[in-house]
């Protein structure tokens, strides 16, 4: 048995020797003067051998202690080698697969999936900002309380819409993370109500029909882009989300059937929508296309026919006509319809819901209404138009009665 007065007056040799002390451990004397510990021992009639660290770093009683724990794992048909070689291969897999590295392919597989460049940005924006707490991390070692800090830094800013949607963001790399067997467990679930609920902003619309009348005259007299104008003009006519009209292509366009139909992947729904095109919509169409842009977009940008408009564009031009972000936006063109078209009493509920491309969970359900609906929306779309001209010219505004329904 060894002592570590003998230990320490061991000297290396030409080539390594070993010194036994009891039970299979035993110590591998280098050239160099390493001291390396070892355990002899046999699992399944092999001897094998297990690394215990290096002497004065691994003491003798910890390498006997180490030893003694090898030894009962043998007993319980464990081979101490083999779990040791496991655990080392765990964590360097554990180590490649990062947070940063799963959310990567995250993003990735819905880019393939057909996601949105606008989804595809956001989701890239999430990721750089939990990159910085959490990226490097193994996704598998991330602990409730490591997350909750990360969001927290969010929304000590005051940006609590943000923090939430980062929470579920989060929440969906794990899922993947999950499916993939890089984790067993999704942090994001557990935090469910830590963080402040944002209070619901809607968007700003002008909601009086007079005033509409007026936002409609200041769009006409707009002295900005044509483009920018026409895209505003055409706007309150489609009912279309502002990144849905913003990005159009004129192959969307078919001025024969009079309609317009905007594919899905830029549908908020993911479904493919088709809007009617009244008189006066066509009109606008026409007067675009008679400018003579050679961009595949209605609304090319300024300093390249290879994308459309920004997304702020539409909003600045509307604070150029003395609108502020309380007042009016671009989506607010989308209430000022849902509004007076409901308050006229003349169309069916579901009619207006179809025309703002609002989405239907039952698909049977859906299917149904696109199609019962649709002469419906024929003629409210014209009627639309006609009524803005009448409020734009400041003519009477018509209002009625909701209808009683059954």
């Amino acid at each position: 048995m060894l002592t570590v007065v003998q230990i320490r007056a061991l000297k290396p040799a030409d080539k390594p020797y070993k010194v036994a002390d009891v039970d299979g451990l035993f110590l591998l004397v280098q050239p160099s003067g390493a001291l390396l510990w070892r355990f002899r021992f046999r699992a399944h009639g092999i001897e094998k051998k297990l690394s215990l660290g290096s002497f004065p770093e691994v003491s003798l009683q910890e390498a006997r202690k180490l030893r003694d724990s090898a030894r009962a794992k043998l007993i319980d048909g464990v081979d101490p080698v083999e779990e040791k070689r496991q655990r080392k291969l765990e964590a360097e897999v554990a180590a490649r697969t990062t947070f940063k590295l799963v959310a990567e392919e995250y993003i990735q597989k819905m880019e393939r999936e057909g996601k949105s460049p606008a989804t595809l940005k956001k989701a890239r924006w999430f990721l750089d900002l939990l990159d910085r707490d959490i990226g490097k991390r193994p996704i598998s070692a991330i602990t409730p309380h490591e997350l909750l800090d990360s969001l927290k830094r969010v929304e000590r800013r005051g940006h609590h819409e943000t923090a939430q949607r980062l929470r579920a963001f989060a929440g969906r790399v794990f899922r993947y993370g999950f499916a993939t067997l890089r984790t067993e467990r999704n942090p994001a679930d557990i935090l469910r109500g830590a963080l402040v609920v944002p209070r619901v902003k809607h968007h700003a619309a002008i909601l009086d029909p007079r005033k509409v009348g007026e936002l409609l005259r200041a769009i006409d007299g707009y002295e900005g882009r044509p483009e920018n104008r026409f895209a505003l003009q055409i706007a309150p006519h489609v009912f279309l989300r502002p990144g849905e009209l913003r990005q159009a292509k004129w192959g969307e366009i078919d001025f024969a059937e009079k309609v317009w139909r905007v594919p899905a992947e830029r549908m908020k729904m993911k479904q493919p929508h088709t809007v009617p095109l009244s008189q006066q919509s066509l009109f606008l169409l026409e007067r675009l296309r008679a400018l003579g842009n050679r961009s595949e977009f209605l609304f090319p940008a300024l300093h390249t026919s290879q994308r459309s408009i920004c997304e702020n564009t539409l909003n600045t031009a509307i604070r150029r006509m003395g609108y502020g972000q309380d007042e009016m936006t671009s989506h607010g063109f989308r209430a000022i319809a849902s509004t007076l078209l409901n308050e006229s009493g003349l169309w069916h509920p579901d009619a207006i819901e179809r025309a703002l491309a609002h989405g239907e969970r039952d698909k049977v359900r859906a299917a149904y209404h696109r199609g019962a609906h649709w002469d419906e929306r024929v003629r409210m779309a014209q009627w639309w138009s006609d009524h803005l001209d009448q409020l734009k010219v400041g003519g009477k505004v018509v209002k009625v009665r909701f209808r009683k329904r059954a």
